[in-house]
């Protein structure tokens, strides 16, 4: 079938990529106990060379106690500019700078006239990694960077009021904490916009649509999207099963989530492919309070208050049509709307996780729904 062959190739050729491909090895060398599969998955990661490109200035330097990469065009522009801040996917577990989205990004600088921040970090450092820095310590150092980078703007020639923050993936999900973050901050610029490439953004649901059509899609299979996200915020495994089924939800949060995360604000073209509805599971007092920090809006952002929403920058989102994460970004669009916030939608029908990602590689890896992905946050980005 047409959709099988799609599935088809979407496997093979995001296989090659090393989040995914080498995610299986590193699996079943930390089963064996060789190597712990988040230290090489760091390894394999920091393999990859970095992007580099003559006409630039790259250079790196810190914001405060954050390290950050900065691409400039070498010629000087003497009028203020807009700037982009990047934060990196990995689960806040692993990931690296070097061949980060901000590097296709920055090329927009010849038209865009940008400077490109790259606060995305590797295992080394830039913004600290779970488990030697266990969470939040991710957010706190893409808040601190995004603070410091809204006070100095003008000394890097950058116009405080026109700062977009940006991330995949779980950066996605820092772009969106640190956004909600600063709505209250009076003493400093308003952040321009947010963009938004396929983040994960609640765990109350984890059998919507798109995690049932998905869930053995590569690279972030349903299982694995939670193994990583307990994972990351030192959470017992064992309860995996629990929170597939609903029962760490209380009726009371149940009561209050349900006008923000429900199958019902999926439209129903997004439903086509398979859609069953889920048996409500009775909720467990003790999964309850285990699963405590999966309700916080640092690591949910869907499930910040509407007071919080309503404040929000102007933003961008990205969706995949083979994506668990599909639905958080739908779900999200919808809140945002409901609430008079300016989105602009990308979804990339034939698009799967870490497309846009692996758009970074070209003509070895790339795929045209990650192509028109990166072109479409570039023409975004032309309006800011």
């Amino acid at each position: 079938s047409s959709l099988g062959s799609k599935l088809f190739l979407v496997e093979t050729y995001t296989n090659l990529v090393p989040c995914g491909f080498f995610y299986h090895q590193a699996t079943f060398l930390d089963k064996v106990g060789v190597i712990s599969e988040v230290h090489l998955l760091r390894v394999m990661m920091e393999t990859i060379p970095p992007l580099k490109d003559s006409r630039l200035l790259i250079k790196d330097l810190r914001f405060e106690r954050v390290k950050v990469r900065i691409y400039q065009l070498k010629t000087s522009n003497k009028n203020l500019r807009r700037g982009i801040l990047y934060f990196h996917g990995g689960v806040g577990r692993f990931g690296s700078y070097k061949p980060s989205l901000t590097y296709p990004l920055s090329k927009g600088i010849y038209t865009l006239d940008s400077i490109v921040v790259n606060s995305s970090v590797s295992y080394t450092c830039r913004y600290r990694l779970a488990p030697e820095h266990p969470y939040p310590a991710q957010f706190e150092d893409c808040l601190t960077a995004t603070i410091h980078f809204l006070r100095t703007a003008q000394d890097h020639g950058v116009d405080p009021s026109r700062i977009v923050i940006c991330g995949d993936s779980s950066g996605g999900t820092l772009t969106a904490a640190v956004a909600q973050a600063l709505v209250n901050r009076r003493d400093l610029p308003k952040l321009r916009a947010q963009i938004l490439i396929y983040p994960f953004l609640q765990c109350v649901d984890l059998n919507l649509p798109s995690y049932q059509q998905n869930k053995g899609v590569p690279i972030l299979l349903k299982e694995r999207t939670l193994v990583l996200g307990l994972k990351y915020i030192n959470m017992d495994l064992g309860i995996t099963e629990e929170i597939f089924k609903g029962c760490h939800v209380s009726e009371d949060r149940r009561l209050k989530y349900q006008k923000w995360v429900s199958p019902d604000y999926i439209p129903h073209e997004f439903k086509t492919r398979g859609y069953k509805p889920s048996p409500t599971c009775l909720p467990s007092k003790e999964f309850c309070e285990m699963a405590e920090y999966l309700f916080d809006p640092v690591f949910a952002p869907l499930l910040a208050e509407d007071s919080v929403i309503a404040q929000l920058p102007e933003t961008f989102i990205l969706t995949c049509e083979f994506d668990v994460l599909r639905d958080d970004g739908l779900l999200y669009k919808k809140r945002l709307e409901d609430h008079g916030i300016k989105v602009t939608w990308c979804h990339l029908q034939e698009g799967f996780h870490g497309t846009v990602f692996v758009a970074l590689f070209g003509r070895v890896l790339g795929f045209r729904s990650g192509a028109k992905g990166l072109q479409k946050i570039v023409n975004f980005l032309r309006l800011m």
